[in-house]
């Protein structure tokens, strides 16, 4: 007996976020998926234009960004996931993250609507948060795609 394939096709946006304290923010996303999937179109990560919040009293930054891939797999196992990682410039222009989040790619066909909840890492020592807070920079992921992993999170 042969086994069969079947097709994930995404096609959606990063439309909006609401980061307050900030401004000038950008948005970088990748897929994580298992072993048993194969990306055959799309892009597997990108990043987005840099944006201003908006001048209204809702004060969110709209992307609009696209995204669209096409998986093909043989077993649900590793079912693609979003990363999404959120940076911004500091007072002395450096990259520093704003956030990260993700989420698993919906399940049904259809129009769906995702709220994803951003969360930064903590220092782990009073020596770390001191160094963090002098320098302005916070602790940040060499790797985003670890937080879709089992392994590693710790």
């Amino acid at each position: 007996m042969t086994g069969g394939v079947f097709m994930l096709s995404i096609t959606g946006q990063i439309e909006s976020a609401e980061f307050h304290g900030f401004d000038n923010i950008y948005c970088k996303y990748c897929f994580v998926y298992g072993s048993d999937w194969v990306v055959t179109s799309g892009l597997e990560e990108g990043i987005s234009q840099i944006v201003k919040k908006s001048r209204d009293e809702r004060q969110l930054f709209v992307w609009n960004f696209p995204l669209e891939i096409t998986f093909k797999s043989t077993n649900p196992h590793g079912w693609p996931q979003l990363v999404v990682s959120v940076y911004g410039l500091d007072v002395f222009g450096n990259d520093v993250v704003r956030g990260y989040g993700l989420c698993h790619l919906p399940i049904a066909a259809g129009v769906h609507k995702k709220t994803l909840a951003m969360f930064v890492p903590e220092s782990t020592s009073l020596l770390q948060k001191l160094t963090c807070w002098l320098t302005g920079r916070r602790p940040e992921y060499v790797d985003p795609r670890v937080l879709a992993m089992g392994e590693g999170r710790e």
